[in-house]
């Protein structure tokens, strides 16, 4: 983890240092070098993700029979990204809706005979076929069967046969909510067999390909919402008291080493339990440069750390030999003299902490075409 210093004071702007000029010629200016009060920050490494991503799944075995495009490509929400072939599931299907019907016919048939048990005294086949004069003698025979103690008694054989009868009735009902239940199942397999998209967004990574047989698990497909980025940065727990949600820091993409502001967006509830830091995300400004995946670097103000005083000079001012800077500082003759010194992080819109080889009330010169080709003798020379 790299530790660096980071002004605390956001508002500087180019408006500090034009105050202080002393001269100004046509290619240069000298300005008096202020002091500003710094703290420690530190620069933390951190992801571009998109605002919303998805990765889809195979909720059902088979193969895959459509996929509806390549990385890249974009869909509306409600689209039909990639199908399971689901051939099986309709045949299962029409096998359901068929025991469906065997279980209605079934039911319309336990329905009629306890009607019949109802409307019939007896309700025996035999006394229907009988016709009315079975029914008379059955009600002479079966009362004196009763009384020599054969048979049994006429009410509880009605009985015996109604309940027999609604039973039947009952278990045909019970047989169509198991067939409906079948087709409900299977309707769900089928619409598992399809991946929508649940929002506006393009394809970001194809895991499989038409043809490819896939099961329950197995990852299909990822998508994602690129209109908005953010940036995802684990920020150690002795951090959190200077992150809150709303606030701006400055971040650094990797993409030609862009400068923006990134605003929190979302601070998770609970710490990582292994490497004790919050998960953090930040958003970045519209048109931000880059995409998802690519590296960024926060600059996360330590609370913790106190605050020193150090000069700040424009950014125009710096002067590279090399891969170390210097500036131009205005000697005691009125004369430039090549400095190298040590910088730190930026300060508001375009300064520069200096965190050795320059003091505050110094003058130094903004640098100009003159500054930075003529023959000056540097210190450090």
């Amino acid at each position: 983890m790299l530790i660096r210093k980071n002004a605390v004071i956001g508002f500087l702007s180019g408006c500090l240092f034009s105050a202080g000029v002393l001269a100004q010629g046509s290619a240069d200016s000298v300005i008096t070098v202020p002091s500003v009060p710094v703290g420690a920050s530190v620069s933390l490494g951190g992801t571009v993700v998109p605002y919303k991503d998805v990765t889809f799944s195979a909720q059902i075995p088979g193969r895959i029979k459509d996929i509806a495009g390549e990385e890249g490509d974009h869909f509306e929400s409600g689209a039909e990204l990639i199908a399971i072939n689901d051939d099986d599931l309709l045949a299962q299907r029409r096998s359901a809706w068929a025991n469906l019907a065997n279980a209605e016919a079934a039911l319309r048939n336990a329905g009629v005979q306890y009607n019949r048990e109802l409307i019939s005294p007896y309700g025996s086949e035999q006394n229907d076929a009988m016709g009315g004069m079975g029914s008379m003698m059955k009600q002479f025979t079966n009362p004196m069967n009763s009384m020599m103690g054969s048979g049994s008694s006429p009410g509880f054989d009605r009985y015996a046969q109604r309940y027999q009868s609604g039973t039947q009735l009952e278990q045909a009902r019970s047989q169509i909510v198991s067939a409906r239940s079948a087709i409900d199942a299977i309707d769900t397999k089928i619409r598992d067999a399809k991946s929508v998209a649940p929002f506006d967004g393009v394809i970001t990574k194809k895991l499989v390909e038409v043809g490819d047989p896939v099961q329950p698990g197995q990852p299909l497909l990822k998508f994602a919402d690129m209109s908005r980025l953010q940036i995802k940065v684990e920020v150690p727990a002795r951090l959190m008291p200077g992150v809150k949600k709303g606030m701006v820091f400055p971040a650094r993409l990797d993409v030609g080493d862009v400068d923006i502001q990134a605003r929190v967006v979302q601070v998770f509830p609970i710490a990582d339990p292994d490497r004790h830091t919050v998960t953090v995300k930040m958003e970045l400004p519209p048109g931000a440069p880059g995409g998802a995946g690519m590296y960024a670097e926060v600059m996360i103000t330590d609370v913790n750390a106190k605050v020193r005083d150090l000069p700040v000079v424009p950014r125009e001012a710096l002067v590279w030999r090399g891969s170390l800077p210097g500036v131009y500082v205005m000697n005691e003759n009125n004369e430039r003299q090549l400095r190298l010194v040590r910088i730190g992080d930026d300060v508001g819109v375009d300064g520069v902490a200096v965190l050795s080889g320059l003091r505050a009330g110094e003058r130094v010169v903004v640098k100009g075409k003159e500054a930075t080709q003529d023959g000056s003798k540097s210190s450090w020379q």
